[in-house]
């Protein structure tokens, strides 16, 4: 190995959900220093929620982010539900389910096929990559479509949905749209078998590590609610997120880092492949035996075929819950504030979103605190940046550093808002 000496400097990670950089010295042949910097200004959604009455925060939350708004809101009635003693109803946890389900295969077609692909095939962009695979990303953009179209049914739009309320729905959706939206789910589920079978077949890097996996464990594949397990043998109920999870500032990072009993971990596809596998349903198991070689995985580039499974279950399961679908003759159940708190989870296309509510008697929130799944995986981005460029070789030059950079960072899916490089490299050698 040689002994030269290397300063990357990224100063701006751009199309991201977010604002951050990355530091690389490289000094006789060893990572001296190596961190991800992120400097977005505070955005205060855990302010702006104070002082609101409850009813009105799922779509205050749902702003928070365009890709995943429903997880969001998911979270935030499972959380104010628990602080009013509310059950709502198989009902509306399955419509819940359903439109959360759309997200998922929106979110997760949108990173295979426009910003984790082009990385594998050495491309620069979804855009030029279609011109070689046409086929493969006209299928992801289809299905990408068709999880849009869920949220829209469930939810009146693709973006912010508006129908989620605590206690249930504001309207049940069309049973026309349904059963239209029914049958496309049914004919479109044989080319996502497909793009599994085509996810599978890639090379990737054999880069195997430790780490620790988070995730929502239910008798059905866990989406929006469950008891969370750990690869350590964690077994906990919302309430029991603080005992072991702590939030703590980096001083290169304007963003709250996570750790898990003072351990970097991972929330997000492959974490919950790794530990509930198992739970997904009878009629998710074949494609599940199929790759069952792959999983539990120590390589974290086994994200995207994660992915890629997630959205053949979500489409089976979506298939499922539209076939016993029916109207109710209530879409949700009146709801009684009292001065309480409330925590709630759910399981965003990222991973682990957990929601902590204070309220008054009039249901007006007093404190709020929310955990993205980005800011929980920060800590295991750098851990893997760092193992992941030993084992890439400090020797390769300064452009296939940057671009194994790129990759390690974008197959963590932090929110990134399309495929163009985003790392910007400034090179200084001594």
């Amino acid at each position: 190995m040689s002994k030269r000496n290397l300063s990357i400097r990224v100063p701006i990670l751009a199309r991201v959900e977010g604002e951050g950089a990355m530091d690389l010295d490289i000094r006789d042949g060893a990572i001296e220093k190596l961190q991800l910097r992120i400097y977005e200004p505070p955005r205060f959604f855990e302010k702006f929620l104070e002082g609101r009455a409850y009813h009105e925060i799922p779509d205050v939350v749902a702003r928070i982010c365009g890709i995943c708004p429903v997880a969001y809101q998911v979270s935030a009635v499972n959380a104010i539900e628990s602080a009013f003693n509310m059950d709502p109803g198989p009902w509306v946890k399955a419509m819940r389910r359903l439109i959360y389900l759309g997200e998922w295969i929106e979110s997760h077609a949108l990173h295979i096929h426009l910003l984790a692909l082009p990385d594998f095939f050495g491309y620069q962009s979804g855009i030029a990559m279609a011109k070689d695979h046409p086929a493969e990303v006209r299928r992801g953009l289809k299905l990408q479509n068709l999880g849009n179209e869920i949220m829209r049914c469930i939810g009146a739009r693709s973006v912010h949905p508006v129908s989620i309320k605590v206690g249930g729905l504001h309207k049940a959706p069309d049973d026309a749209k349904l059963a239209r939206l029914l049958r496309a789910l049914e004919e479109a589920l044989p080319e996502a078998l497909e793009m599994c079978d085509w996810l599978a077949s890639i090379p990737l890097p054999d880069d195997q590590q430790t780490f620790n996996c988070t995730a929502l464990k239910a008798a059905n594949y866990a989406v929006e609610d469950g008891i969370l397990v750990s690869s350590t043998g964690l077994n906990l109920k919302p309430e029991q997120y603080d005992q072991h999870f702590t939030e703590f500032h980096q001083p290169q990072s304007t963003a709250l880092w996570s750790h898990m009993d003072g351990e970097a971990y991972l929330v997000g596809p492959l974490a919950r492949m790794n530990l509930t596998a198992q739970t997904m349903p009878a009629i998710s198991q074949p494609v599940m035996h199929k790759f069952a070689h792959r999983f539990p995985s120590n390589n974290m580039f086994d994200s995207m075929l994660a992915r890629g499974i997630e959205i053949v279950f979500a489409m089976q399961e979506a298939i499922s819950i539209l076939q016993g679908y029916s109207r109710p003759q209530h879409s949700f159940i009146e709801s009684t504030p009292q001065e309480s708190q409330g925590q709630g989870w759910s399981e965003a296309p990222r991973g682990l979103l957990w929601h902590h509510y204070e309220l008054d008697r009039q249901g007006i929130v007093r404190k709020a605190r929310l955990v993205p799944p980005t800011s929980q995986n920060q800590a295991r981005i750098e851990q893997d940046l760092h193992r992941s460029l030993l084992n890439f070789g400090l020797d390769n030059s300064d452009d296939d550093i940057r671009l194994h950079c790129e990759k390690v960072i974008r197959n963590y899916d932090p929110c990134i808002s399309c495929a163009t490089h985003f790392l910007k490299l400034n090179t200084v050698r001594r």
